[in-house]
C-alpha cells in the first residue's frame, strides 16, 4: 500500500493541476502505470486491485486536483459495462444513470450533467433495465460545467448505440454507491490539499513582524480544519474497507458509504471556509492555487447526494434499525 501510495503521489504530483478539461498527459500516465483502471479485472483491461487500493489513489488525485475521470473510468463506466458483459472500448469512460428511450439498437433522448463526456471515449447509461453504450462522437454534446471548471455534458441521441445489453439485478443500487463512495475518496483528497495549501501560506505570509501562522488564532482555525481532514479520510479510508471486506450489497458496506460521503461533505465546507479564512482576500482570485481545491470541495459536496441527503438515509436506516439494531449498526 506504501508503494501504491508514493507512485500516486508522483504520477499526480508531476501533473499539471492548472486549468480546465482534461489532462490527456496525466491519463497516458495512469494507463502506461496501470492506475486508469486498477479495480477492473485483466480481462477487462485492468489491473485486478481493491477498492482500498483505489482510495488510496483516488484521494491522491483528489489533493493534486487531477483533471481526469478516475471515479468515472475505474468504479463506474468500466465496472457497468463489464457486468453487463459489454466489451470496454479503450481509453477514458464515464458513465451516469438516466432516461433513454431503446429500441433494439437505437436510442432516442437527453442525458444531462455528463461527468467527462467530451474527453470520454465512450459513455456507459444505465436505462431502466439495460446497459447501453455510446460513442461520445456519434452524438450531440452540448458542453457544461460544474463550479470547479470540470466538464459536465448535456448528451442528446438519436440513432444506434454502440452496444445494448441486460443490467444484471441489483446494479442501480451498486452504481449510486460506488458512485458516493468514489466522490468521497476524492472529496477527503482534496480537504487535504486545502489545509495544505492554507498551512504553507500561514507560514509565508507575514504580518506585524512575523508569520500568520504563529497567531494563536490562525493555529485554532487550522487545527479545527486538520481535525475535519483527518475525519474524512478516517470515514472513507473505513468505507473502503468495509465494501472491500463485504461487498456493496451488504447493509454495513451501505451504512459505511452514506456516512463516508455525508462526512467528507460536511468536512468539504468546513475546510473550504477555513482556507480562505486564512488566505483572505487573495484566495478569492482565479489566479490563487487555492480555488483548485476549494471549488471542487465545493461542487463534489453536492454531487453523487450531498451530506444532507446521505444524512437523511442513514436517519432513516436507524430508525428502522431500532432500539436493538442502533448498537450493532454503529460497531459494523
Amino acid at each position: 500500500m506504501n508503494e501504491l501510495a508514493e507512485l500516486a503521489e508522483s504520477v499526480f504530483g508531476d501533473a499539471a493541476s492548472d486549468g480546465a478539461g482534461f489532462d490527456a498527459a496525466l491519463w497516458r500516465t495512469l494507463e502506461e502505470t496501470g492506475l486508469a483502471r486498477l479495480t477492473l479485472p485483466e480481462q477487462a483491461g485492468g489491473s485486478g486491485a481493491g477498492l482500498e487500493d483505489a482510495a488510496v489513489v483516488l484521494a491522491a488525485a483528489g489533493a493534486h486536483a487531477a483533471r481526469v475521470p478516475l471515479v468515472e473510468t475505474d468504479l463506474l463506466g468500466g465496472w457497468l459495462l463489464h457486468a453487463a458483459g459489454v466489451p470496454l472500448p479503450d481509453g477514458p469512460l464515464t458513465a451516469v444513470a438516466g432516461e433513454l428511450a431503446v429500441d433494439g439498437t437505437t436510442v432516442r433522448g437527453e442525458l444531462r450533467r455528463v461527468p467527462w463526456a467530451r474527453a470520454a471515449a465512450g459513455v456507459a447509461v444505465l436505462t431502466g433495465d439495460r446497459v447501453v453504450l455510446l460513442d461520445p462522437d456519434a452524438v450531440d454534446v452540448a458542453h457544461g460545467t460544474n463550479l470547479a471548471e470540470e466538464p459536465r455534458d448535456t448528451i442528446t441521441v438519436d440513432g444506434p448505440a454502440v452496444a445494448v445489453a441486460d443490467a444484471p439485478d441489483g446494479v442501480a443500487a451498486e452504481l449510486r454507491l460506488r458512485a458516493a463512495l468514489g466522490r468521497s475518496q476524492l472529496l477527503a483528497g482534496a480537504a487535504r490539499g486545502a489545509l495544505a495549501a492554507a498551512v504553507r501560506y500561514a507560514g509565508e505570509r507575514v504580518q506585524f513582524g512575523r508569520p500568520i501562522g504563529r497567531f494563536q488564532a490562525v493555529q485554532q482555525q487550522l487545527a479545527l480544519a486538520a481535525g475535519e481532514v483527518a475525519a474524512a479520510s478516517a470515514a472513507a479510508a473505513a468505507a473502503a474497507r468495509v465494501v472491500a471486506a463485504e461487498g456493496f450489497p451488504a447493509a454495513p458496506s451501505q451504512v459505511a458509504v452514506a456516512a463516508a460521503k455525508a462526512r467528507t461533505g460536511e468536512a468539504a465546507g468546513a475546510v473550504a471556509r477555513i482556507a480562505h479564512q486564512v488566505h483572505g482576500a487573495i484566495g478569492f482570485t482565479r489566479e490563487h492555487d487555492l480555488r483548485l481545491w476549494t471549488t471542487r470541495l465545493w461542487a463534489w459536496r453536492e454531487e453523487d447526494g450531498s451530506d444532507a441527503q446521505w444524512n437523511a438515509e442513514l436517519g432513516a436506516t436507524v430508525l428502522a434499525a431500532g432500539p436493538a439494531g442502533v448498537w450493532p449498526l454503529v460497531v459494523g
